[in-house]
């Protein structure tokens, strides 16, 4: 399986973000072509050492590293990459990577 993890920064209007995210967002990117699991944060984003930058955290998964990058590629997927400027001003951090069971 390969994941696409979105970390978006805390926006300056939470509910505004939170409204359009569900609302606009999450329909437009549940349309990427590949696209076999969609997971989000719920309450608050921590790291080990306490409060984070982010929001909200988006696990998007993939049977496969071909199908992530051919699913990001495609029309869909980049309507749901230029949709981010729209309710996201303060920027994501993305990584992808492939998994495999240990």
């Amino acid at each position: 399986m390969a994941r696409l993890v979105v970390l978006y920064k805390k926006p300056a209007d939470p509910a505004a973000f939170d409204a359009y995210y569900m609302s606009t967002h999450v329909p437009i990117a549940k349309q990427i072509p590949g696209l076999v699991r969609y997971e989000i944060s719920t309450g608050e984003v921590w790291t080990p050492q306490g409060a984070s930058p982010y929001h909200l955290a988006a696990v998007l998964t993939f049977d496969s590293f071909d199908a992530l990058h051919a699913g990001l590629g495609s029309p869909e997927g980049q309507a749901a990459a230029r949709d981010i400027g729209r309710f996201a001003p303060e920027g994501a951090d993305m990584v992808m990577f492939d998994t495999r069971d240990v």
